[in-house]
């Protein structure tokens, strides 16, 4: 067996498979660029904010608190039928080039126990001045100056408690208007199609190429009782509605790369009051995407970061 990465052994009911790499905290978002590669929805495991003194107490397990916090792991999840072989030797690559000391794991998951086992650690979320993002099956009594955002993000990316979402949530309420159109583009759970309609958005398209997750969102969409937010399967801009008119704001929370190869042929989509609120950008990338927006006629008018995670508010010049 190569000695490189560690193969847990599963049964044939394994729907699955977890490609799981833990590096020292310093490297958690050079290997969630790397992870991000594979797919859009990563789990992050990151037990270094958790402070025992104040947060939560004996609502997280006991083997939470004793982790170890110096290290931090990325999984992602693939089919069981897909390519091991492949996709093991693509981490390999990365982690040689980029220098990132990585422990690699993969095992098989059953959905069912993927879909649940989190749920214990997902607590309501206050983003923003106005935004609270609550897990469906918690109660929750909402202060009166706050818009509460409930969701089940079930195996779609988007719970809110990413630095990318909320950014992009963050940068929502300052730039969303009454009447306004929103288009995501690559919404995963929906919960920022969401967010913009609870601001006050007149009409949200959202738009993913999982169809998992579409489905997701479809759901969510429907349990917010919205019914001026769609949610529909495309590959970026392909299948995108453009009847309507222009989008006032057009969300983009994936990766540097997608968003440079999305820029070409957004502008189709806007007028020249619109922005697009594009993040999942590491900070060390920040720069490339720039470039690309600038020499695709665009210019940043608004920035923000948290924790190495950067997002960038463009318009047209």
């Amino acid at each position: 067996m190569d000695k490189d990465y560690v193969c847990e052994d599963w049964g044939t009911e394994s729907e699955w498979t977890q490609f799981k790499v833990t590096v020292p905290l310093e490297q958690l978002d050079d290997i969630s660029a790397v992870m991000s590669m594979i797919s859009n929805y990563l789990q992050i495991e990151d037990y270094s904010d958790i402070d025992l003194k104040t947060c939560y107490g004996d609502l997280i397990d006991e083997s939470i608190l004793n982790a170890d916090k110096t290290v931090a792991s990325v999984s992602v999840y693939l089919p069981a039928d897909s390519g091991v072989a492949d996709t093991l030797s693509f981490i390999k690559e990365r982690l040689a080039t980029l220098n990132i000391d990585g422990k690699i794991s993969v095992s098989g998951v059953c959905e069912e126990d993927w879909a649940n086992s989190w749920k214990a650690y997902y607590k309501p979320i206050e983003i923003g001045e106005r935004i609270v993002i609550v897990p469906a099956w918690e109660k929750y009594d909402a202060p009166a100056d706050k818009l509460v955002v409930r969701m089940d993000p079930g195996m779609a990316f988007g719970t809110g408690s990413h630095e990318t979402t909320r950014l992009v949530i963050g940068l929502l309420e300052k730039y969303i208007k009454e009447g306004q159109r929103v288009l995501d583009v690559g919404c995963g759970s929906g919960i920022l199609a969401i967010c913009a309609a609870k601001l006050g958005a007149k009409e949200c398209k959202a738009y993913d190429i999982d169809p998992v997750a579409v489905k997701v969102a479809r759901e969510n969409i429907s349990d917010s009782g919205l019914d001026n937010v769609t949610c529909d399967v495309s590959d970026l801009l392909r299948g995108v509605d453009k009847k309507g008119g222009a989008y006032n704001v057009i969300c983009a929370n994936i990766v540097a790369d997608i968003i440079i190869r999305m820029t070409p042929d957004v502008g189709e989509l806007m007028n020249e009051n619109s922005v697009i609120l594009a993040s999942g950008i590491i900070c060390e990338r920040a720069d490339d995407v720039i470039s690309c927006f600038d020499q695709n006629g665009f210019a940043v008018v608004d920035k923000a970061e948290e924790n190495g995670w950067c997002a960038l508010v463009v318009k047209k010049k």
